[in-house]
C-alpha cells in the first residue's frame, strides 16, 4: 500500500500521517496486490474536509467528506471507502459464480477456457495377480511413484487394494466384507 497524503491551506502533521495509516489497514485486507492511496486534508470555512481516493490495477474508490473535526472526516472516509470495495468485491463474486454455473450447465462463452471436473479423464489396465498381502505390501515400496496396489488375496482369493498412508510409513488394506 503506497499512501500519498497532501494537505491544502492545512498541515499534514505525523499525527494524521500515523491515523491515515492505521486507518487504512481496515481496508488493506481486501486487496492481494499493491495499490496506492491519495488523501487529501484541507479546510474551508470553519469544516475540516478529507478526501480520499484509492487506485488499484483494475478499479478506484472515492471517498469526500467533511466535519467539524478532521479525525472523524477521515473515519467517515474509511467507512465510505470499505463498503464501495465490498460491494464490487461481492459483485466481482457473483459475477465469477454465475459464470463458473454457466459452464458447468453447459453453456460456453466465446473466448472462455472450459475446464472440465468430476470426470473419468484416464483408465490404466494392468494384470491383476494373485499373492499373499505382505507380497503386495513389498511390491508397492518397489513402485515409489504409486500409492495403491490392486492385487488378489492369495489366502481369500478376493480383490484387496493396499495403500500408503499419509504418513508414508504405514500401509492399508481395503477388504470385501461379502
Amino acid at each position: 500500500m503506497n499512501i500519498k497524503i497532501t494537505g491544502k491551506d492545512l498541515k499534514a502533521t505525523d499525527a494524521i500521517k500515523e491515523y491515515v495509516e492505521k486507518k487504512l489497514e481496515r481496508i488493506e485486507k481486501y486487496f492481494d496486490e499493491e495499490f496506492d492511496v491519495n488523501v487529501t486534508i484541507r479546510t474551508e470555512k470553519n469544516m475540516q474536509i478529507a478526501e480520499m481516493h484509492v487506485i488499484t490495477r483494475a478499479n478506484t474508490y472515492r471517498a469526500v467528506t467533511e466535519h467539524r473535526d478532521l479525525y472523524a472526516s477521515i473515519d467517515k472516509d474509511i467507512d465510505i471507502l470499505e463498503g464501495q470495495i465490498r460491494k464490487a468485491k461481492t459483485k466481482r463474486e457473483r459475477i465469477n459464480k454465475e459464470e463458473s454455473i454457466k459452464i458447468k450447465e453447459g453453456v460456453i462463452m466465446p473466448n472462455k477456457e472450459v475446464v472440465i471436473e468430476d470426470e473419468i479423464l484416464k483408465t490404466i489396465y494392468y494384470d491383476i495377480k494373485p499373492i499373499a498381502p505382505e507380497d503386495a505390501k513389498l511390491k508397492l515400496q518397489e513402485m515409489r511413484g504409486n500409492n495403491f496396489l490392486t492385487f488378489i488375496n492369495i489366502d481369500t482369493g478376493k480383490v484387496n487394494v493396499i495403500f500408503r498412508l499419509k504418513d508414508g510409513k504405514n500401509f492399508g488394506l481395503v477388504e470385501p466384507e461379502c
